[in-house]
């Protein structure tokens, strides 16, 4: 009866180390994943603020890209008018440069 009472101690010993052992294996996992989904929710709210140096980029990508919506979707005469009004003002600005330069 003592060898059958060691057995068992035993087996329970066995499954309560191994049960032990997944418990905290599956906890460091949540921590890791709790972690991580706060770097990125500090990350988002960074970007969100508009501090540093990949807000800027992104703020210029995004005013490309609603340009570029606005080509696609606008009417080609408007569109046409719209480049020419831009060269103008290109022209413009390169006259009052030579000017400013010749002072």
């Amino acid at each position: 009866m003592d060898l059958e009472l060691l057995v068992i101690f035993g087996f329970i010993l066995v499954l309560s180390s191994m049960a032990f052992s997944m418990a905290q294996k599956i906890h460091r996992r949540v921590v890791d994943h709790e972690e991580r989904k706060l770097e990125l929710l500090a990350r988002t709210e960074e970007a969100k603020q508009g501090s540093g140096a990949t807000s800027e980029a992104y703020r210029k990508l995004e005013e490309r890209v609603r340009v570029l919506e606005r080509i696609a979707t606008d009417g080609r005469d408007d569109l046409a008018r719209q480049i020419e009004e831009l060269r103008d003002l290109q022209e413009l600005d390169a006259i009052g440069s030579v000017r400013e330069a010749t002072r």
